[in-house]
């Protein structure tokens, strides 16, 4: 069962509304001004704020804005309550991190239509993406409505790469965010030796690119397939609307980038003081972990140059070390491909 918490001076007001929700089986706490809404929101965290704008004590400004600095209330989604009067003041509750308002007079199926519509969209949100384009689909629609949904449908193509084809180039400047429909890609840098540093590595429902575009600067990578790949691609202008228009879909991305950049840190600390057995175990951990479906096992079949590149050693020390591992069993190769046989040994070896 939900919590609503209801922050309304009128008691009336605040009474009839409260006996609608509970009705609709949501559990309601009540506060009949802004700072004792504050006091029962930190204590109770619930599932949706519903606040009046114009309160004693506190108003719904003061109330949003204490909310937003505490890290247990911030992404709780808040409704405000106006009057027809102060609709033209409601930009600047948006601005303060509001999802919604109701206008004065409302009914109750207005009230209990927003509560449910948030609330659903929080929902998905914090389900894990679908691994196919409607996993996209589901972020927009649920981010800005079918009328976005539809604009970005229109202009969205999907674009076919061969294996070791570029889909962007390090120093190029993002125009597009890039969703993988099917295939694998690899993210790298080159030093000026032309030995190359694997950044990152994705999958069939993985966007990338977007750190560019977050940034507003030029790539910092290189992005290659590493087999037949067939890539969605968004306009840069649509995805910069999208995330600037909804604090959901920037929080997912900021998810994303957090995993990446811990990712990064485990394969640089393991670059860095790893032995050469402990790297490429690592590295083929890494790879099952990533591409394997199901309870099924990854057949890596990337190239020891690729493979190299992502242990952070040279293609001839991989050999040797392949071979350890297969005459330990450890992994078999067939026909160049590789198969992990005991991947908890592999994962737990020794440094």
């Amino acid at each position: 069962m939900k919590t609503v918490l209801l922050i309304e001076d009128n008691d009336d007001i605040r009474e009839n509304m409260a006996e609608i929700m509970e009705l609709s089986n949501y559990t309601v706490i009540t506060a009949a001004n802004g700072k004792l809404g504050v006091e029962l929101a930190f204590k109770h965290t619930p599932d949706i704020i519903v606040c009046d704008i114009m309160m004693p004590v506190l108003d719904g400004y003061g109330v949003i804005h204490a909310l937003q600095k505490n890290e247990s209330t911030r992404n709780i989604p808040f409704i405000f309550l106006t009057a027809k009067a102060e609709r033209s003041e409601i930009r600047k509750g948006m601005e303060l991190g509001a999802d919604d308002y109701i206008t004065k007079p409302f009914n109750g199926t207005e009230l209990l239509s927003a509560i449910e519509s948030r609330l659903r969209k929080v929902d998905t949100f914090r389900q894990q993406l679908s691994a196919n384009i409607d996993g996209l689909n589901e972020i927009i629609s649920h981010a800005g409505g079918d009328e976005l949904l539809h604009e970005l449908a229109k202009e969205r193509s999907v674009n076919h790469y061969k294996k070791k084809q570029i889909i962007y180039a390090e120093g190029n400047h993002p125009v597009r965010l890039f969703y993988i429909e099917k295939g694998k890609i690899k993210t790298y840098k080159t030093n000026d030796d032309g030995k190359e540093f694997v950044m990152g590595l994705y999958n069939e429902g993985d966007f990338f690119g977007y750190l560019a575009l977050l940034e507003g600067t030029p790539y910092k990578e290189t992005a290659e397939a590493l087999e037949e790949t067939e890539i969605a691609v968004i306009p840069k202008e649509e995805f910069d609307k999208l995330v600037s228009s909804n604090r959901e879909v920037m929080q997912k991305f900021i998810q994303l980038l957090a995993k990446n950049v811990t990712e990064k840190e485990h394969q640089l600390l393991s670059i860095a003081y790893n032995s050469l057995r402990k790297k490429v175990a690592d590295a083929l951990v890494a790879l099952n972990k990533k591409y394997k479906t199901h309870n099924e096992n990854y057949v890596i079949d990337i190239s020891r140059e690729n493979l190299a590149t992502i242990a952070g050693t040279a293609k001839e020390s991989l050999i040797r070390t392949l071979s350890d591992f297969k005459e330990e069993k450890l992994i078999d190769i067939r026909g160049g491909d590789i198969v992990i046989l005991n991947e908890k040994k592999l994962e737990n070896l020794l440094n």
